[in-house]
């Protein structure tokens, strides 16, 4: 069965988002010439959202974490603006916030 396993955002300073990235999640990000810079760690899932009034304007990649609370803090103190504040949903708790770029993400901890 095919499925996705890379979501590729759009950066404005990849030197920036690289460093977002590993500061709020713990990622290791290896470059890929000057203006690319990739995770190769393992699987991505992908929901799909119909609902006219939570459904994304942009693909949406969500991420899974141990302590949401924790990972909220950290997407904080590493730049990221909160645009929707933690919320439950079928299945868990998440938030969604804004990388230095301006790309739209979730974070979520399952129930």
């Amino acid at each position: 069965m095919a499925r996705m396993n890379y979501v590729e955002l759009p950066a404005s300073d990849t030197p920036g988002s690289k460093r977002f990235y590993e500061a709020a999640f713990g990622w290791t990000l290896s470059d890929f010439g000057p203006d690319y810079a990739a995770t190769t760690t393992g699987d991505t899932d992908i929901g799909l959202q119909a609902d006219p009034a939570e459904k994304p304007a942009a693909p949406l990649p969500v991420i899974e974490v141990a302590d949401l609370d924790t990972a909220l803090g950290a997407v904080k103190a590493a730049g990221g603006v909160v645009v929707r504040p933690i919320f439950a949903f079928p299945g868990g708790r998440r938030f969604h916030f804004r990388d230095p770029s301006g790309n739209e993400l979730a974070a979520m901890q399952p129930a």
